[in-house]
């Protein structure tokens, strides 16, 4: 199929879920590219680097890293180096090595990578695993392989993206694809202290569970019952009760 496509991640051009869909597209579409940090960058959330100078390094014929940069940094150096200023067809982040549900999308640079597509103009979509362990990137690379049929053939709506989790079950027991809202996490981080070898205290913040609420049709729930969740956000964060005309404060 005559189309370009440009992959990025938060998790580093290295990561099996980004390569193992290059793999899979790379069959299908007649321009796929991988743009992706030098590192694992999870949890960095929308951000783009202003003080200071990136570099491109090819690492294979398609595929690319940025040194130093964050997945925003990616899309826009994707699109404007990689793809010479001509926009791709459409901008696919991830697969991301574990899910992206509920209010975790706001930390995810798997996440921010699609918005930024967004905000340059491009189709963009964000794709997450929901596993730990025993990633089945294979499978969920027909999933993204599915969507990306669908999505090029119909487009999007300007400003909307799509953040897709996928359970970690085989291709063929997947249910359906289900339009979800976002859920809602129970959080438990642990802040924990240790000391540096010269007795100073250090500190790791660190998610001890997937925790979320169990309502029905939201991200979580799709997934944890053999859905593949797919949650329309967009670029205007506005609360829907002010779009409403219903004001929020008193004075």
């Amino acid at each position: 199929m005559n189309y370009s496509i440009l992959l990025v991640n938060d998790d580093g051009y290295f990561s099996k879920g980004i390569l193992t869909l290059y793999e899979v597209l790379k069959k299908e579409f007649s321009t796929v590219k991988v743009v992706a940090p030098d590192r694992n960058l999870s949890g960095a959330g929308h951000s783009l680097t202003f003080t200071k100078p990136l570099r491109i390094r090819q690492v294979d014929e398609d595929i690319y890293t940025v040194i130093e940069g964050t997945p925003a940094d990616c899309v826009h150096l994707g699109v404007g180096v990689i793809f010479e200023g001509k926009k791709p067809s459409i901008v696919v982040s991830g697969i991301n090595e574990g899910p992206n549900l509920g209010e975790d999308i706001t930390y995810s640079g798997t996440v921010a990578a699609a918005m930024e597509g967004t905000i340059l103009g491009i189709p963009s979509i964000a794709v997450s695993l929901f596993a730990r362990e025993d990633f089945k990137f294979y499978d969920a690379s027909l999933v993204v392989l599915d969507l990306l049929k669908t999505i090029l053939e119909k487009g999007m709506p300007k400003n909307l993206y799509l953040n897709v989790n996928i359970p970690n079950i085989p291709y063929k027991e997947i249910k359906a694809y289900a339009i979800t809202r976002q859920g809602h996490r129970v959080y438990k981080e642990a802040v924990i202290r240790y000391r540096d070898p010269y007795g100073k205290f250090i500190y790791w913040i660190a998610a001890t569970d997937f925790n979320w609420y169990f309502e029905p049709w939201t991200d979580y729930w799709a997934v944890a019952n053999g859905f593949v969740s797919i949650t329309p956000l967009d670029l205007d964060l506005t609360n829907p009760l002010v779009k409403k005309g219903i004001a929020l404060l008193k004075y």
